[in-house]
């Protein structure tokens, strides 16, 4: 008998797994559109607005945000902060160029910026977590100062606060203690409105973000009226003159005769109204970056040119010229033209600016765009140099190198009583880019205790005092001279005498800071492993919340 067949039993097909849904979470795209208002707010604190109080409000958001926060979301809000303030601040950089320079510098600068803000959450879970996160902050402006090709310090905080009280603290510790008090009072803010958003409303527990909102404000009032504006080394008449250019824009060295006639002519006008008795003689004369970008120690006719204006006026003239070297190379230099002897020194810039003076990685650049053949082959000085004009020893620090701390600082401790900053803004159109450069030129006066006459190709030219103020300014694309007298100074503020060791230290302790938040952080994930009690999460990690990648 055959057995029986058993047929197989069907089978019973399962529930098909459900694909996991992107789902957007309002949260998060809230807190990515805070920050990047936040960024503009910093932006908008710079001049030529007035606004400086936008800058710590800019930073009490970003605080809020990152608060709570794990480092790898420090990283993208601080990269979108980064973009909203970085973006616009730069906008001039592409001005004659195009977005192929302005947008990739901005999204570099961002990167940077985010940086220190991948590390703000790692710090704040310290005590006093709110100093941390300013002195890391300040730590990432240095990263910003020597990185990449010497360094971008334009988006320095210290230079949105030439008319905030925040500046009176640039002559007791340079631009880096501006920087750590209006971050530690925007942090304040935002670590005081989220204590008070969770609850959290003990007095005692409020003392920490109250004082951090406090002592730099009032320090920064307080040390106002210490700022020395008194001519303690006498007083000289100063001349800044403006010639303009015939147009604007990177064609503007193929205009090298017309913008030495401009200044020549404007000279000249200054030295009729001297003898006619409207403006008096000044005792010095300054002439912006690039007057004369042909070389006049080669080119007869322009020797002459500056050599007839110089002794027509009868003073000693700083002059922006373009010299070609035995190599055949250009340097940007300064020249001082004596009435009676002709050139008889010079400085040479010694910052350049990359992808403009300089190309670097020039072949890897032109893959993306022809415009780096553009940029120049310049040599840079080596040495700051300090002109004798009379009374007066003027510090000369060209256009792009006013950004930079140490090297403005060696200008002025080499026996100057007076700083010069000639300028070539030409290239920028009437983007804020010179006004940009002029707050930089108010908060060095303030940092050295020294007057500053800005002399621009085609403007802002300016004359400064000692405490920032403006005395006089052109405007953009005028001819112009402006005549004052000014307070000579050889005294060094605290900020001269401390020198880059104020950055240097909190450099350290925000480094401190962060190896300690990281070891304490790995404890509290070793004892949650074991059991141990530690409930608070690693600044590694997020909050757990969906979709909270940012």
């Amino acid at each position: 008998m055959a057995a029986p067949t058993v047929s197989p039993e069907p089978e019973i097909a399962g529930p098909e797994p459900r694909r996991r849904r992107f789902r957007v979470n309002p949260r998060l795209l809230l807190r990515c559109a805070a920050v990047l208002a936040a960024g503009g707010l910093v932006y908008l604190s710079v001049p030529p607005r007035t606004v400086w109080w936008l800058a710590p409000l800019g930073f009490a958001v970003l605080g809020w945000v990152l608060h709570g926060r794990g480092a790898k979301a420090g990283l993208g809000y601080g990269f979108l902060f980064g973009l909203g303030f970085m973006t616009p601040l730069l906008a001039w950089t592409g001005i004659f160029v195009g977005a192929v320079a302005w947008l990739p510098l901005s999204a570099l600068e961002a990167l940077l910026v985010g940086l220190p803000c991948m590390a703000i959450p790692i710090v704040t879970r310290l005590r006093g977590g709110v100093v941390w996160a300013a002195l890391v902050w300040v730590a990432g402006e240095y990263l910003r100062s020597i990185l990449p090709f010497g360094g971008f310090p334009w988006g320095r905080i210290a230079f949105s606060q030439p008319e905030g009280p925040f500046l009176h603290l640039a002559a007791f510790g340079g631009t880096p203690l501006i920087a750590f008090a209006v971050a530690l009072t925007g942090f304040g803010v935002g670590n005081l409105a989220c204590r008070v958003a969770g609850g959290d409303r003990r007095p005692l527990r409020l003392v920490s973000p109250v004082l951090a909102i406090a002592v730099p404000l009032v320090a920064a009032i307080v040390t106002g009226p210490l700022i020395p504006t008194d001519p303690q080394a006498g007083e000289v008449t100063v001349a800044a003159v403006q010639g303009n250019v015939p147009r604007a824009g990177l064609d503007f060295n193929a205009q090298r005769r017309a913008v030495l006639d401009n200044h020549v002519k404007r000279t000249e006008q200054l030295a009729a109204d001297i003898h006619a008795g409207k403006v008096p003689q000044p005792d010095l004369v300054v002439w912006p970056e690039n007057a004369s970008d042909i070389d006049p120690l080669r080119n007869a006719d322009a020797y002459a040119e500056v050599d007839k204006a110089t002794r027509d006026l009868g003073v000693p003239i700083a002059l922006g010229a373009v010299l070609v070297g035995p190599d055949k190379k250009p340097r940007n230099t300064v020249i001082l033209w004596d009435p009676q002897r002709g050139p008889v020194d010079f400085y040479t810039k010694r910052q350049l600016q990359p992808f403009g003076e300089t190309m670097p990685m020039r072949g890897f650049f032109r893959l993306f765009t022809s415009a780096v053949d553009r940029a120049g082959n310049f040599v840079p000085g080596t040495d700051p140099t300090v002109f004798a004009m009379g009374r007066a020893r003027l510090a000369v620090t060209t256009c792009y190198e006013v950004a930079f701390d140490d090297v403005v600082r060696d200008s002025v401790l080499n026996g100057s009583n007076l700083l010069a900053v000639p300028t070539n803004n030409a290239t920028f159109g009437r983007s804020e880019m010179t006004y940009q450069q002029l707050a930089m030129d108010r908060v060095r006066a303030v940092e050295h205790g020294r007057s500053v006459i800005v002399a621009a190709t085609s403007g802002v030219s300016a004359i400064v005092r000692p405490d920032g103020s403006v005395i006089e300014q052109t405007d953009l694309f005028t001819p112009a001279a402006l005549v004052e007298r000014v307070p000579l100074r050889t005294a060094t503020t605290m900020a001269d005498r401390l020198g880059a060791w104020p950055e240097r230290v909190m450099v350290a302790f925000a480094l401190a800071a962060l190896v300690v938040g990281w070891v304490t952080a790995a404890r509290a994930r070793a004892a949650t492993r074991t059991g141990g009690a530690v409930t608070e999460p690693g600044p590694g990690t997020d909050r757990p919340e969906p979709n909270d990648q940012a």
